[in-house]
């Protein structure tokens, strides 16, 4: 592995591949984990109900208690609702594809804006072509290691990164939008519009801060940092397995996710209980808060902290 323009090159495939292979020929029980999870969608409309009925409410809140309130449970149920969706990327809530994306379709509906089917398309590319420069659209622009540098450029970047989330993959590798992704925009916008008809605007200014909060600097939100990072190098994926996974659907498991991407979150630690030989080596991340601190404080840490690989591995 070598370093160009600050980030690290890869000449060898995404490691998750092989090791699945592995996983599956010493473990060939891991199997019997593939499928749904039937709780998923009774959480998913949870909190798609707490978000709707919870905002018009808090949105007459005087400030010291509305950004409080927006940043410890808005934002933590909104960031629930996207990893939600993520699970829904991989159809894990039902054996029906088509179930799973209506579903996907009610969960975005808190989150305002119109993003579960294109996510869903990234997300897959990120899976099949981890890594690669012009397809995985999770890594940094060079035009954004070069601009976001030093502490307050990664401050500023952190606290705004879902907005590069949002907006990269439009420029990095735009799509053609297929029916679902029009069926998605067309819900959005009639569920969006009624809501704002019958609840009032507050409310969707509420849900609006929950999600820019979401991906701030959120304790959720260090698991983006976390995921893919250089923190050692030689490791590309890293898993985290403490106590925000419980909020989190167990995405900080994400070796375990990128090995078996059709195993359901709530079965991803059975995963690593059934084949610890090839996780309990990795390293793993404690907190993703310290994620977010290192991210930011630590001058070995930047944006550039990425291996990426070329499209013809």
């Amino acid at each position: 592995m070598e370093k160009k323009d600050g980030f690290y090159w890869s000449d060898e495939r995404e490691p998750h591949f092989k090791r699945r292979k592995e996983i599956i020929a010493h473990h060939p029980e891991v199997k019997e984990l593939y499928g749904i999870d039937k709780g998923l969608k009774y959480k998913t409309l949870g909190m798609v109900l707490f978000q709707l009925i919870t905002a018009p409410f808090i949105a007459e809140l005087a400030w010291y208690w509305y950004f409080p309130i927006a940043y410890i449970f808005g934002a933590s149920v909104t960031h629930t609702l996207s990893l939600a969706i993520h699970e829904l990327s991989h159809d894990l809530a039902f054996k029906k594809k088509v179930y799973n994306q209506w579903l996907a379709l009610v969960a975005n509906i808190p989150i305002v804006v119109p993003y579960a089917i294109s996510f869903k398309t990234y997300h897959l590319k990120h899976h099949w072509e981890q890594g690669d420069e012009y397809n995985d659209t999770d890594l940094p622009t060079s035009g954004e290691a070069k601009l976001f540098r030093g502490f307050m450029g990664k401050l500023l970047w952190a606290t705004n990164q879902i907005l590069f989330y949002a907006f990269r993959p439009m420029f990095v590798h735009p799509i053609k939008l297929e029916k679902w992704h029009f069926y998605n925009i067309i819900f959005q916008l009639i569920t969006v519009a009624v809501y704002w008809y019958f609840i009032g605007f507050g409310a969707i200014l509420y849900l609006l801060v929950s999600l820019f909060l979401a991906g701030s600097l959120h304790p959720l939100a260090g698991h983006f940092i976390a995921e893919h990072y250089v923190f050692k190098e030689g490791q590309e994926t890293y898993s985290y397995y403490g106590i925000l996974n419980k909020f989190s659907l167990n995405v900080g498991y994400h070796n375990e996710h990128h090995d078996f991407p059709n195993i359901p979150g709530t079965r991803l630690p059975k995963l690593k209980e059934t084949a610890p030989s090839f996780y309990d080596n990795l390293f793993v991340h404690k907190s993703w808060v310290n994620v977010i601190v290192q991210f930011i404080a630590n001058p070995k840490i930047s944006l550039n902290s990425r291996i990426k690989r070329n499209n013809s591995i």
